[in-house]
């Protein structure tokens, strides 16, 4: 694949996997181009271990706890903090899994690939990002988090494996409801996230296994190396910006894009 279509696919995954504005559906969006084909399994798994690497060094302190946790959880205790974030994230993971496994057996996957449910799925959820945030309390911390909380979480994120979504946008759409801060609804997104991209990432290495491809690999190399330093720059600004800025600007871009992809499926047959 040529080095510029391999930076752009990198770095599109990279910033908007941790953005509410959707990676999977920019990329369908990309492949749409003159010019552009698919990335393919071996590029889709490189780019997600790199925003993969790139939370987890972001969160590491929070990874470190909940790894910790996870050994005291297996052995039935949940006695500190780490325990009991291992746990809930687990719970948060579950049904994504189990609708992503339906999805992917039932062959619907390819079906929502579309402009048209790209279009409508931005417009929509965009708005009720907006809603959430702009009428729902702020008073709730990563410390409230509660195995009830971390499964409607969970059911959030698994709304967004419709295309156009967004898994960041959706998890903190919910944590919004819930009454948490955009910054500790962004943070408890942002860790749902490792267990649900390594899970994805598992799936997809298994198709990968048995390819021996030297150029592939080193563009799937590329690709990783890129979306990790793409992802870690936006999780900071992101971060960053939400201390003093609301979800507001995601929320304008989702719409306008929204509405332009409607208008081209609608009015010109894309």
């Amino acid at each position: 694949m040529p080095l510029f279509h391999l930076l752009l696919i990198a770095v599109i995954q990279g910033i908007t996997e941790f953005l509410p504005i959707s990676s999977s559906g920019h990329l369908i969006l990309l492949t749409q181009m003159p010019g552009m084909d698919a990335q393919g399994i071996v590029l889709d798994v490189a780019v997600h271990v790199g925003t993969l690497f790139a939370v987890v060094l972001y969160f590491w302190s929070d990874v470190r706890s909940a790894l910790a946790g996870t050994g005291r959880r297996l052995r039935g205790k949940i006695d500190t903090q780490g325990a009991w974030l291992a746990l809930c994230l687990a719970i948060a993971t579950v049904p994504v899994i189990l609708c992503g496994i339906a999805i992917k057996l039932s062959g619907f996957d390819e079906a929502l690939r579309s402009i048209t449910v790209i279009g409508w799925t931005m417009l929509l959820f965009g708005l009720v990002l907006y809603w959430a945030d702009q009428n729902s309390p702020a008073t709730r911390e990563t410390k409230d988090w509660s195995l009830k909380h971390a499964a409607i979480m969970g059911l959030w994120q698994a709304i967004a494996l419709i295309p156009g979504t967004s898994r960041s946008g959706s998890t903190m759409t919910g944590g919004r409801f819930l009454g948490y801060t955009r910054e500790e609804a962004a943070r408890l997104s942002m860790l749902m996230s490792i267990p649900t991209i390594a899970a994805s990432g598992l799936v997809l290495g298994v198709d990968v296994i048995g390819v021996s491809d030297w150029s592939l690999a080193r563009d799937a190399l590329i690709a990783a190396a890129f979306a990790f330093i793409s992802a870690l720059i936006a999780l900071a600004l992101k971060m960053h910006i939400l201390k003093t800025v609301s979800f507001t600007p995601y929320v304008i871009y989702r719409v306008i894009l929204g509405i332009i992809l409607l208008v081209l499926a609608y009015g010109y047959g894309w």
